[in-house]
Formats: C-alpha cells, structure tokens, sequence
C-alpha cells in the first residue's frame, strides 16, 4: 500500500458527499469571491488556515508564495474570463500570503543557491524568489499584481504574513486596486 492509496480511499468517501451543491456556477467566479497567492509548503494550506471549502476560493501556491511570471499569466487569463464572459459580475479580492520559516529562503544561502545554478538557473531570479522576511517580500508581490499590464485594474489586492508558529495571519499591505 502506498502513501496516496490512503488518498484514494479518502476520494471515496469524499465523492459520495454533496459536494456539487456547493460548487461554484462559474469555475472563475468563486464562492467568496477570493484568489489566494501563497506558498507551496504543506504547513500553508489556505483551507485549514482561512476555513475555506471547496469552490470558495481560487488558491495559487508557487514557491515562496511568489507572483511570478506564470502567476501572472494565469492572472491575466482569468482577468479576461471575468471582463469578457461575465463583465457584470463583482470581482474578487486577491490575497497574497507569504510565511515565516519559508523554505525559499534557503534560496539565498549562497552554498545551497551555487549548486542550483550549477544546474541551469539564473541566480538573480533565484535570489528574488526567496522569502527571507514577508513584511519585506509581501509588498513587493502586491504591487507586481496592480501593475501587471495583464491583469484587470479592478483587482484590489491585499498582502498577509502567515506566522507557522502561532497559525496566524498578519496585514501587511492594505487592500488596494492599481492607480488610475
């Protein structure tokens, strides 16, 4: 038995609830009208850590929680499904949320960050991915997402730093949309 034959059992038992009475009726217009940005790491998992259901959030999880460039290509598509199929409809606040302990910040560490380029990455990308301290990161990310010339203006945008050690959420950046 594997690790995610447990999973798959959990599937089950999962496909048998009701859960299609609370699914979105539109995939990019979630139930809370929320896109999480945040980190790949298992201790940040929005639903435990915000209540979230399933369809009740978009939730994107990069390294280090980062708007990097495929963030924002996925960003920007689901900003034109929004101003094109349903241009009427209330848009949704985003989130970003990076976290103490981050495991990116190992980016920075230059004998861990030299065997890396050694592989093929760019170092200076490298070491801007890394989440050293979230009130310094957090910013950063939130205005990448308002002055993404891809994504909708009409996207307010707030910046969050998740403590793993106490579970909780701290603002940092206030919710704001991109200057006209």
């Amino acid at each position: 038995m594997t690790n995610f034959d447990e999973l798959l059992e959990n599937n089950k038992r999962f496909a048998a609830t009701d859960f299609r009475n609370h699914l979105p009726e539109i995939p990019f217009l979630p139930n809370k009208q929320v896109y999480i940005l945040t980190c790949i790491d298992p201790r940040v998992d929005p639903a435990a850590i915000l209540g979230l259901r399933l369809g009740d959030a978009i939730v994107a999880r990069t390294v280090g929680g980062r708007a990097n460039q495929s963030f924002l290509d996925d960003l920007a598509w689901i900003s034109y499904l929004h101003e094109t199929v349903t241009p009427g409809a209330d848009w949704f606040e985003m989130a970003v949320i990076h976290h103490t302990d981050c495991g990116s910040a190992l980016m920075a560490d230059d004998k861990l960050s030299r065997g890396f380029i050694q592989r093929g990455f760019q170092e200076t990308p490298l070491r801007a991915t890394a989440v050293t301290d979230p009130a310094t990161t957090v910013p950063i990310d939130v205005d990448k997402i308002l002055h993404s010339p891809t994504a909708s203006g009409r996207i307010r945008v707030s910046g969050y730093s998740y403590n793993i050690a106490s579970g909780r959420l701290t603002l940092i950046t206030p919710p704001r949309a991109r200057d006209r």
